[in-house]
């Protein structure tokens, strides 16, 4: 009878490795925006100076009357004032993040181009090349083409394994690298499309809130002043909605140019996978 012998299991590498990286400014900025929102409600809007009536005894909320201007009727808007200066801060500080980390990812050119003279270089057979093009570009897309190479490299000498093994390496290489690279593209998002709901809501929390108080001063004084101080009122509980709507648009906006954004780096990486693969598979049957 016939020995039979296991066959060997090839085990392949990975150059792909976890990326370190801390989301501390998810934890720090809404709370550090939350406090300047309230210091520059407190003390900047409502800074004594700016009314002709004062409340000197200070406090948590002083009640201040005659606004020597109109921002600084604002501070009348309430309480509601700070969260609405806390979540555009919130914005502002999530936009700037988001900018520089896909400015990033997007590398140093255009990712077609770069693409396109990586295929050109895999045509001639010239890996080095392709990977020098890829520290070139650096970026998400380079970073996954790089990996992706550097499998490529390995598989061309590699003499056991069959072609559609080499190939299947090659992708699952360029999957584990792209892996590590879209959550970071992603990352604090979460706070743009959260604002762009919440900020229109508080605004009109503000605004219900500040016409309760209108409508109960109106009742309780009667007469022309009560209508007077029922329209100041009106004008004070506005400043909520149109500061909530404006915080809105500003996250919608912002959050919709960097989600296209994120989809040409995706289409990259998708594109640069697709040709990996398929210039292997051409090039070394």
């Amino acid at each position: 009878m016939a020995e039979t012998r296991p066959t060997a299991t090839v085990k392949t590498t990975t150059s792909v490795q976890p990326k370190k990286s801390s989301n501390m400014i998810a934890w720090i900025a809404p709370v550090g925006c939350i406090l300047l929102g309230y210091i520059i409600w407190r003390f900047i809007l409502g800074a004594d100076a700016n009314f002709e009536k004062p409340d000197t005894a200070g406090g948590f909320w002083p009640k201040h009357e005659g606004p020597k201007g109109g921002l600084y009727r604002m501070y009348e808007g309430g309480i509601i004032v700070p969260l609405l200066l806390a979540t555009l801060l919130i914005v502002i500080t999530f936009v700037v993040e988001r900018l520089l980390t896909i400015s990033k990812a997007s590398g140093k050119g255009s990712i077609a181009e770069f693409i396109r003279r990586v295929q050109f270089n895999l045509a001639n057979k010239d890996v080095d090349k392709a990977l020098a093009e890829c520290d070139k570009q650096r970026g998400s897309v380079g970073n996954v083409m790089k990996a992706g190479l550097r499998k490529y490299k390995e598989m061309i000498t590699n003499t056991e394994l069959d072609s559609d093994q080499k190939v299947l390496n090659i992708q699952k290489e360029v999957e584990e690298a792209t892996a590590l690279e879209l959550p970071m593209l992603e990352k604090n998002l979460v706070f743009l499309s959260t604002i762009a709901s919440v900020a229109t809501l508080l605004g009109l929390l503000g605004t219900v809130l500040g016409m309760i108080t209108s409508f109960a001063a109106l009742g309780a004084e009667g007469g022309g002043n009560a209508a007077a101080e029922l329209s100041r009122g009106i004008s004070e509980a506005l400043y909520n909605t149109a500061l909530g709507i404006g915080t809105s648009a500003i996250a919608i906006i912002c959050y919709n140019i960097f989600t296209t954004k994120i989809d040409a780096i995706t289409y990259g990486i998708d594109e640069s996978g697709f040709t990996l693969t398929q210039s292997f598979a051409s090039n070394y049957k």
